[in-house]
């Protein structure tokens, strides 16, 4: 009977000390412990997209130093590992499984890019569980329904577009062409502008406007376009391309307004486009970076001290807000800060203000914080914005 005792205390004992163990190893997988909380990021720092990717990693960084120097979220660092995928979605792949396998980041939090992120949704939310929380860039399939472990804080493209078709339609456009890349998820946001175009109005015309990715010669865009005489052209195009856009159009005496969306709206169009893109109309998700409100003041303060050479501008600001919501919201888990904790604070996050953007709320149904956009105009070559944030049209 003694020895049966032994037994039962020894076979407890190891019990115990097994799941003391399990629970050290899964507290290590998920990139949690007393002191830090490990999340990464992927970015492209490299190659023609770099113009987005360095300025808003640059305006996260700020956020994590800053919180960082304050005593973290809760008494946690932030650990935020940030890797470059040049854009491609076959390297955010791998990069993915670093970040999971080898870093045991808890979350991915505030990377770029909407084809790269797809790639990696079967690995890192289906298989592995992890969330990706508040990624530049997605869909409307992203969202509707909801996907587990996904959660954004950037107002659509599509409603975005939705924002400049109706827009158009108020300043009274009748003839508007929609300047668009030609990679699929671009053509979308376009359709999206123009349906919403001639929703508003249904007397105007409106047509699309394909042109290559990445293209920088837009002499002979803006050759055809004058051809149709359009009296308003939207721009879905990435910044350096807009500018090429703003620049060729008033070299050859196309004089139509431009609108573009979120990503036209960037310190990178005014540097390149110079004096032609005074007058460019854009909608954004945050505010003007020359706005002065505290909370605006608070982030060019940490870029110029965190980040200096980088530009405060609005893709900064992009990146700012991403990192500022993800720490409002996990500073309201209870314990440990885990992959589980944090998909389920931002399902019941509600009325999270980050300052520079709109008021954010999610739930198990809804895990797209907002869908509201402001919009901004260049005066003497800087954007100001104009009116208060507003919630665009249903497409």
């Amino acid at each position: 009977m003694r020895l049966r005792s032994t037994h039962v205390r020894v076979a407890s004992v190891a019990a115990s000390l097994v799941l003391a163990l399990t629970a050290c190893m899964s507290a290590s997988s998920t990139g949690t412990n007393s002191e830090e909380i490990t999340i990464g990021a992927w970015y492209p720092l490299s190659g023609a997209v770099s113009a987005s990717g360095v300025p808003q990693r640059a305006g996260a960084d700020a956020y994590f130093k800053m919180i960082n120097d304050q005593g973290g979220v809760n008494g946690r660092k932030v650990n935020w590992i940030v890797k470059d995928n040049a854009f491609d979605p076959q390297q955010t792949v791998q990069i993915a499984r670093e970040l999971i396998g080898q870093n045991k980041v808890a979350a991915i939090v505030a990377a770029n890019g909407t084809s790269q992120a797809e790639a990696a949704f079967p690995f890192v939310l289906q298989q592995s569980k992890v969330p990706i929380l508040n990624e530049l860039g997605g869909l409307d399939s992203w969202y509707t329904p909801p996907r587990a472990n996904l959660f954004g804080t950037q107002t659509l493209y599509e409603d975005q577009a939705a924002a400049l078709g109706e827009w158009v339609a108020k300043d009274g456009r009748k003839n508007v062409v929609v300047v668009h890349s030609d990679p699929a998820a671009f053509v979308k946001v376009a359709q999206a502008a123009e349906a919403v175009a001639k929703k508003s109005d249904p007397s105007m015309s409106t047509s699309l406007f394909p042109v290559k990715f990445q293209s920088t010669d837009y002499s002979p865009v803006i050759s055809q376009l004058t051809g149709k005489s359009p009296d308003a052209v939207i721009l879905i195009l990435a910044s350096p391309e807009a500018a090429a856009f703003m620049k060729e159009a008033k070299l050859q005496g196309l004089t139509a307004p431009t609108y573009g969306y979120a990503p036209v709206a960037a310190a990178s169009t005014l540097i390149l486009a110079g004096p032609a893109a005074e007058g460019a109309r854009a909608v954004q998700f945050v505010k003007s970076p020359n706005d002065s409100d505290p909370a605006v003041q608070e982030f060019r303060d940490a870029m110029a001290k965190y980040e200096p050479g980088q530009p405060a501008d609005f893709i900064a600001l992009w990146g700012w807000t991403a990192a500022k919501v993800f720490c409002q919201i996990a500073k309201t888990i209870q314990g440990p800060v885990t992959s589980e904790s944090l998909a389920k604070a931002y399902e019941q996050a509600k009325n999270v203000d980050p300052g520079v953007a709109p008021v954010m709320s999610f739930g198990p149904d809804k895990h797209m914080g907002t869908r509201d956009v402001q919009r901004v105009v260049v005066k003497d070559g800087k954007w100001i914005s104009e009116g208060t944030f507003y919630t665009p049209p249903t497409r």
